[in-house]
């Protein structure tokens, strides 16, 4: 029946019928049967999402809250960790914001092995977001779930190395992290939100293309830091849009360099009586390492 209800709901080997997958959840979830009781907390986390997507049922935050509160049982290891985890994220949204509770249900998820709620752990110790700030407790994080392959804490590290001056370790960070560019493939593989992976892209981005556009970490290439801040303005715009003071200097920047790549291309102007005629240029480099911290601070969740 658990399956069937699957199916129905995300329309997996059959024509989709949410109303009918929530209706063979509330079955399991209310049975008195023995042999669905290992099913519950899963039929649980699966009825809080029907709620909050307000798909086969009337949309409710507050019902989804207290689904996924059931399903997550206190932290129950046996229970839904991935109703742990997503309590963690919906406690970190304004709707519902409370950041000890999302750092609390983030624990959780983490003692019971989720890696989405690693990542949001290392990020939440960096910005002391929920609890103390911790930066060793934040590396600690951000590195393990890094090392899994979690694009969203390879950004914010990347932005650490970055911001630290670590340009080397930054440079070489993000060529990893943007190396591939199916997010939704990268989410199911490591089941994980696809728009917090694609806004770790998005960073990874963005630093790759200023160590490439000043030659900090590695080999200056004007060129490649443009592809990769056009990479930003075309992979990530709905994420961007978001953060408006991101897309904003990613787009920036990105048009400087192609008018600068137009003027370098131009013959020089014949020098005349009146002086010497030069380019209007525009200077790339003049911005602090703290104002883009700033700029990327935009780009979390955890504000």
């Amino acid at each position: 029946m658990y399956q069937l209800g699957v199916m129905y709901y995300d329309g997996l080997g059959t024509k989709k019928d949410p109303e009918k997958g929530v209706e063979y959840m509330n079955k399991i979830l209310n049975s008195d049967s023995p042999e669905a009781s290992h099913l519950k907390f899963a039929a649980a986390y699966n009825l809080g999402r029907a709620y909050y997507e307000g798909c086969g049922v009337k949309h409710s935050v507050e019902e989804a809250e207290r689904l996924w509160l059931t399903a997550a049982d206190n932290g129950n290891p046996k229970a839904s960790v991935k109703a742990q985890s997503t309590l963690g994220m919906l406690y970190s949204m304004p709707i519902l914001k409370d950041m000890k509770k999302a750092f609390f249900w983030h624990s959780k998820a983490c003692q019971n092995g989720n890696l989405e709620s690693k990542a949001a752990l290392g990020i939440m110790y960096l910005y002391g977001q929920g609890t103390c700030r911790n930066s060793q407790a934040a590396l600690e994080y951000l590195r393990k779930a890094t090392e899994l392959g979690n694009i969203y804490a390879q950004g914010h590290l990347v932005e650490y190395y970055y911001t630290g001056k670590f340009y080397s370790k930054a440079a070489e960070l993000a060529k990893r992290a943007t190396a591939d560019d199916d997010i939704n493939m990268l989410a199911k593989l490591n089941d994980c939100h696809p728009t917090y992976l694609a806004k770790g892209a998005a960073m990874a981005a963005f630093y790759l293309a200023r160590c490439l556009q000043l030659g900090r970490g590695t080999e200056k290439n004007k060129q490649a830091a443009e592809k990769y801040y056009s990479k930003v303005k075309r992979d990530n715009m709905g994420v961007c849009c978001s953060s408006p003071a991101f897309f904003q200097n990613a787009f920036s920047y990105c048009h400087a360099l192609q008018k600068e790549h137009r003027q370098s291309s131009q013959k020089t102007e014949p020098k005349t009586a009146a002086g010497r005629i030069w380019p209007r240029g525009i200077s790339l480099g003049i911005l602090k390492t703290s104002h883009w911290t700033k700029v990327m601070r935009t780009l979390h969740c955890w504000n």
